[in-house]
């Protein structure tokens, strides 16, 4: 079984990396955060901390983002 890194830096990056995907996926729709968290039903701020990499999200969150995006949440956790 594979080893989780000591210290939380990963958790960190990995969850900017989510965002930074969720936003190029939103520009390159030519969406804004506002359509994006209404049409997800999502909090504006939790929408805001997502795509920030700010908070951990929870999966009802990803699969809403990524169905208003057009894409599988996959595509949203790996490059």
């Amino acid at each position: 079984m594979p080893r989780l890194p000591d210290d939380d830096e990963w958790l960190l990056r990995e969850r900017r990396a989510i965002g930074d995907r969720i936003r190029v996926r939103r520009l390159r729709e030519n969406m804004t955060q506002e359509k994006v968290f209404l049409e997800a039903r999502v909090s504006r701020s939790a929408y805001q901390a997502v795509e920030a990499g700010t908070a951990d999200a929870r999966i009802t969150t990803l699969l809403r983002i990524a169905t208003v995006l057009g894409v599988h949440v996959t595509d949203l956790l790996h490059d």
